[in-house]
């Protein structure tokens, strides 16, 4: 026997995170000692805000270290529930909710507990590049609703409507999304409700984990809030990560109906269990703490997102679509006739540069810049971008 036919046909052909990837190996040449500018991570730079490390210093000192509810923190569950029913309108109870080991979790339950072989999810694309990867997981064919630049990315409602059919299980929804940082606006939230209306047998799963990270001229605006009437099949993907600069707490969350809720509970005890008992007292202290910490990095990630969008549109030959939230930028290269991962690797053995091609994302007319890095980067970045596409021209 091969080592080959040890390993599960479902986990056989699923892909590494590409992101994951391209940081680490940057890390490793700077590590190396290679003169290395990464833009390629999406996590914010900032320490975690000290109110909340003291809050888990506190409930380690308190104890807080034994098994808790698969569930959850009791109290983090309805101070959750709080959040969304006030902040975005949407009524929720503590059974409502779930606490996951990250939003990446919450989304991983959720498609294990609802999706079946020969199901059909769909996604607008460009995407957050482990939806379709988890989709596969749990039997599930994934069916991209594609975009395209010169539309601003947004998503043709004409192709949603002719890409659903009896298979078709779930539809899902990223705003402020990754990687274009586009903002879904009311009006279309509303024709996407409208159309949801017409087919009873699809649930609906918003993932809003840059909820927070917004520009000013900008509002998030949930369809939980949008369409009260299919709350019933709604799921709110969020989490702590972002926003509060506490991505390695590993604290999300899944809300939604209770009946599927139950069932993710079940899946979670039997897999993880409890999320850390103090990194949840933590993120408690998170959500009921002042948003000061938080404005000052949202303020910050709205100016590093001004300087990346203007130092690539004084870039010859690239075009950017405006982002208006999260910390990226997904220019398009098409003008140097090369695919996105061919110009990547041309980027680090070049000029070092770590970027993320954008057919990870399911669009290789475009690359990844992060913005969640220091000004200084962020230049130092935009020096080498040019002086790379200044030898493509060439």
């Amino acid at each position: 026997m091969t080592n080959s036919n040890h390993i599960s046909k479902r986990v056989a052909s699923l892909k590494p995170s590409l992101t994951l990837e391209i940081s680490a190996m940057a890390k490793t040449l700077k590590q190396q000692g290679k003169d290395i500018c990464s833009l390629s991570a999406g996590e914010p730079d900032f320490d975690t805000p000290s109110f909340i490390v003291e809050a888990a210093i506190k409930a380690l000192k308190d104890g807080f270290t034994r098994y808790g509810p698969a569930q959850g923190d009791a109290e983090l569950r309805e101070a959750i529930a709080s959040k969304l029913s006030l902040t975005n309108n949407i009524p929720t109870d503590s059974e409502n909710v779930l606490i996951t080991n990250g939003g990446k979790q919450a989304i991983y339950n959720l498609f294990q507990a609802i999706l079946n072989p020969g199901d059909e999810v769909l996604i607008p694309s460009p995407y957050w590049l482990s939806y379709p990867e988890m989709a596969r997981l749990a039997g599930a064919k994934p069916i991209a609703i594609n975009s395209s630049p010169k539309d601003g990315f947004k998503m043709k409602l004409k192709e949603l409507e002719e890409q659903i059919t009896s298979k078709t299980k779930l539809l899902i929804l990223n705003s402020p999304g990754n990687p274009t940082g586009r903002v879904i606006p009311r009006s279309e939230l509303e024709e996407i409700a409208r159309i949801l209306r017409n087919h009873p047998h699809i649930f609906l799963m918003s993932d809003e984990i840059y909820e927070f990270l917004i520009s000013n001229e900008k509002k998030h605006i949930s369809i939980g809030e949008i369409a009260p009437d299919l709350q019933n099949r709604t799921f709110i993907i969020n989490g702590f990560a972002k926003a509060w600069a506490m991505t390695g707490w590993r604290v999300g969350y899944l809300a939604g109906p209770v009946d599927v809720i139950k069932k993710t509970i079940a899946l979670q005890s039997q897999s993880t269990s409890n999320v850390c008992s103090f990194a949840q007292r933590g993120a408690l202290a998170a959500i009921q703490g002042s948003r000061e910490s938080l404005q000052i990095m949202v303020n910050s990630y709205n100016e590093r997102r001004r300087q990346l969008t203007e130092g690539l549109n004084n870039i010859k030959g690239i075009s950017l679509v405006p982002q208006d939230g999260a910390f990226y930028a997904f220019p398009e290269i098409s003008k140097y006739k090369l695919d996105s991962l061919t110009f990547c690797k041309l980027a680090l053995d070049e000029v070092g540069l770590a970027l993320v091609p954008g057919i990870a994302f399911g669009e290789d007319q475009c690359i990844r810049l992060s913005s969640a890095v220091s000004v200084e980067t962020i230049e130092d970045g935009l020096k080498r971008l040019n002086k790379l596409v200044s030898k493509l021209i060439d």
